[in-house]
């Protein structure tokens, strides 16, 4: 099946720095989900999961990926964050409600990117 884009449709895509593209690779695949790899040669990466694609390049200069992140949001969040809580992914933050309105949790990479996740926080009805 091909998918077909929507002209009107702008996706961002976040390239993110590797020092390893198969440690990024089992770490995305295995502890986070991102199961469909669309794409591997030695010096780049490209995985999916669900709507969420990731692409990385490799480098060997650490401090770029300690000085990368991405900011994942949705509705999808809490979600996310019981499923890496039971797989206990390494580096898991907390879930908190930050000054600016959002929950938001964190994760850091075996290289050091910084995957921070938000959702608008639930309305409890009464």
């Amino acid at each position: 099946m091909v998918a077909i884009e929507d002209e009107d449709h702008i996706e961002a895509l976040p390239v993110l720095p590797s020092l390893e593209i198969s440690e990024t690779l089992s770490f995305y695949r295995d502890q986070l989900g991102f199961g469909t790899l669309v794409y591997e040669t030695q010096d780049y990466l490209i995985l999916r999961r669900d709507r969420t694609e990731l692409h990385f390049w490799l480098t060997d200069d650490r401090s770029l990926c300690e000085r990368t992140s991405v900011y994942l949001r949705g509705g999808g969040i809490g979600d996310l964050y019981r499923e890496f809580t039971e797989r206990r992914v390494d580096r898991l933050s907390d879930m908190t409600l930050r000054p600016w309105n959002m929950e938001e949790f964190d994760i850091h990479d075996p290289h050091g990117n910084l995957l921070r996740f938000g959702r608008i926080p639930r309305v409890m009805s009464d």
